[in-house]
């Protein structure tokens, strides 16, 4: 089976970027969520790692290493999986495949290494970036936060798609860290979701 693997950061993102691929997959999978949030608790990635456990995938194709995560480790992880599986990884936008003929590409740990550390430090630069410009907005007069009177009722705020999430990762057992990563919020509004249910 040959499957694409597709992931943007947002649920605010449709993905229609990756509309540009023509080729022909058994299977197209997109995860809306934070690339580090690890691969295996994603929810496609779930069910992408049980077609592969049953031995249904040879060759997964993801347009850039970002999709597959922003964190080097979980991403060398889980291509070194993928490796062991026997299974093939292309990266659309570079055109290198782990296991081109079925033999392994001698270069293909180098440039894997190097290229998910580099997403993993565009993260950070971005992480950075956002809270400089909050910084400067606040300094130049601006406010953060719900405009004033403004308001949510805790019914609304519960039945939000990311509140869902969070109670069925708090539901599952996760942290409030691992449940604020899966549905892509911060800790406290995992924590303001906790309070609401517990009350």
């Amino acid at each position: 089976m040959r499957v694409k693997y597709n992931r943007v950061s947002t649920l605010n993102q449709s993905g229609n970027r990756f509309t540009a691929d023509n080729d022909n997959y058994d299977l197209i999978l997109l995860d809306k969520i934070s690339g580090s949030v690890s691969f295996k608790d994603r929810p496609r990635g779930k069910e992408l790692t049980k077609l592969i456990e049953n031995g249904k995938v040879t060759e997964i194709v993801c347009e850039e290493f970002s999709r597959l995560g922003r964190n080097t480790g979980d991403v060398i992880s889980v291509l070194n999986w993928l490796d062991e599986k026997g299974i093939n990884v292309v990266i659309r936008n570079n055109g290198l495949q782990s296991r081109p003929s079925g033999i392994k590409n001698p270069i293909w740990n180098m440039i894997s290494s190097v290229m998910a550390s580099l997403y993993q430090m565009e993260l950070e630069n971005i992480k950075e970036r956002t809270t400089v410009g909050r910084i400067v907005y606040v300094q130049n007069g601006g406010k953060l936060g719900r405009p004033k009177g403004t308001s949510e009722n805790q019914k609304s705020f519960l039945n939000k798609q990311s509140s869902q999430q969070i109670i069925k990762a708090l539901n599952k057992g996760l942290t409030v860290r691992e449940a604020g990563k899966v549905a892509g919020v911060s800790t406290s509004t995992v924590m303001k979701v906790k309070s609401l249910l517990v009350a």
